[in-house]
């Protein structure tokens, strides 16, 4: 090589280097987040935190949980805020159970409303941590195994009925929060009407965890309370029902293209 085209080899490789390190930050700042967020979970397991996640738990602590809030009027509902937050977007499964609390705590209204907030702003995070670390490699993989062109409907359906499409899967009980949080990311769904559909429609289920909870006075009271209790049967076919009447406007427009 002359020595006149060694300053511009000796560029390139540096600028190819720059880029290598670019991507590589890139890709570490993508899947910081989702790290962090498998870090702390790992830590609420082993730091034995989960011995807390039972109603036997709220029991022997009950005394002690009712000072607090009648003594912080305000920082007991941001406290309670800021769990719902952290176990939601740590996808924990004791949502129900923190529900319940909340409905023992401050009531059925006041329950519901925190709930609805925290578990709203929970679910936007982990829209947004999974929707920028697994989405785009999950999105390949499935355009891959599914037969061609079937994703992009599925992606279209989404987009042009986005909130109809949340309502349904945040009202039927047989699709778990997390699951459909994941779901929403994969496929891109748009942030306002993941927000809306999921504050929307949680209230229901909500409403009912903190119904349950506000009742639990008298049975939390004695050592010998059953706390064994379980949501009827027609509690269930009426979720299903309204989920049902979510679709239908989907249906009906799709029914009038043709």
């Amino acid at each position: 090589m002359s020595l006149e085209h060694e300053p511009t080899a000796l560029a390139m490789a540096a600028s190819d280097v720059r880029l290598g390190v670019g991507r590589r930050r890139t890709r570490l700042g993508r899947y910081a987040p989702l790290l962090v967020l498998i870090a702390l979970i790992g830590a609420v397991f082993v730091l034995g935190l989960d011995r807390y996640a039972t109603l036997d738990a709220l029991r022997a602590h009950r005394e002690a949980l009712i000072g607090f809030v009648e003594n912080s009027v305000v920082l007991a509902p941001l406290a309670f805020v800021a769990l719902y937050i952290a176990m939601t977007s740590l996808s924990l499964p004791w949502a129900s159970l923190l529900t319940i609390a909340g409905g023992f705590l401050f009531g059925t209204a006041l329950a519901t409303g925190l709930t609805v907030i925290g578990a709203t702003i929970g679910a936007v995070i982990i829209y947004w941590v999974a929707g920028s670390a697994l989405g785009g490699p999950l999105h390949e993989r499935a355009r891959r195994l599914l037969p061609p062109g079937r994703l992009e409907r599925i992606e279209a359906g989404f987009r042009d009925n986005a909130l109809a499409y949340m309502l349904a899967l945040r009202l039927a009980p047989i699709f778990p929060f997390v699951a459909v949080n994941l779901v929403a990311a994969f496929l891109s769904v748009p942030l306002r009407p993941y927000v809306v559909g999921t504050a929307l429609g949680i209230v229901p289920g909500t409403l009912v965890y903190a119904l349950f909870g506000a009742g639990l006075g008298d049975v939390l009271a004695r050592p010998d309370g059953d706390l064994s209790a379980a949501l009827p049967p027609s509690l269930i076919a009426a979720f299903f029902g309204m989920a049902l009447l979510a679709i239908i406007p989907v249906a009906l427009r799709r029914f009038q293209r043709r």
